[in-house]
């Protein structure tokens, strides 16, 4: 009779008690410096490591963006750093493969359901890539200077509206940081429509579902906007 040799399980070699122990003083401390200190020499590169490894194992590779969605996972997982509790018995190491295994399923599932917010992505790209995406055709063409000057305009008069209550809080946050995206675009490289949303997000401090309801609501009256400019309402 042939003996069954149990299989040895794989090891891991990167994620260190080290880097476990690194994780529990940070989520027990509120010492800034000192959390800077462990997230840059043990944190994150363990994030990078484990967030490549699971994107492998479970073949997420093969999603659109993956590298745009490597550094948002990192930065999700780092925002919820100090919500890991050893005392629950979990081991660090075991807690955030569940959670990052769980956020790129959540990615899968967004993309095969085409969710509401995967036309929001191309609302705030329509919006922008006239300003974002330069290319020298453009830049010489007066036609393409003045739409965006009245764009701007456009834009100015929703945060006047939004002071007026018409629109709420957190819609104003978000008309601010399309202002900022068109102020600093000679100075910022954007070119992807999901970088672009995680910026928004980043000035912001809103969520996935607050922004995508605030460009909804924003939405059509950049159509409306888009029309008048077509129909020649606006002159120089």
């Amino acid at each position: 009779m042939t003996k069954l040799v149990k299989k040895k399980k794989k090891k891991n070699y990167y994620f260190t008690q080290d880097h476990e122990d690194a994780i529990v003083e940070y989520a027990q401390i509120e010492d800034v410096k000192r959390r800077t200190e462990l997230y840059i020499d043990f944190i994150e590169p363990v994030f990078e490591e484990l967030i490549n490894n699971i994107i492998y194992t479970f073949k997420f590779q093969d999603l659109p963006n993956v590298d745009s969605l490597k550094n948002e996972c990192k930065i999700w997982v780092t925002t919820i750093l100090d919500k890991f509790d050893p005392e629950k018995g979990s081991a660090a190491f075991a807690f955030f493969t569940v959670v990052i295994k769980n956020w790129f399923i959540a990615q899968v599932k967004t993309r095969k359901k085409k969710l509401q917010t995967e036309t929001s992505y191309e609302d705030i790209q329509e919006l922008l890539e006239h300003q974002l995406i330069v290319e020298n055709e453009y830049e010489t063409s007066r036609e393409h200077r003045e739409y965006i000057t009245f764009l701007k305009q456009e834009i100015d008069s929703w945060d006047k509206g939004c002071r007026k209550n018409v629109l709420g809080h957190n819609d104003i946050k978000v008309i601010h940081a399309l202002q900022d995206l068109f102020d600093r675009a000679d100075s910022i490289e954007i070119f992807n429509k999901k970088a672009i949303y995680l910026h928004i997000r980043e000035l912001t401090g809103l969520n996935t579902k607050q922004i995508t309801r605030s460009i909804k609501k924003l939405h059509p009256r950049y159509e409306k906007f888009k029309k008048g400019w077509i129909s020649g309402e606006f002159e120089s």
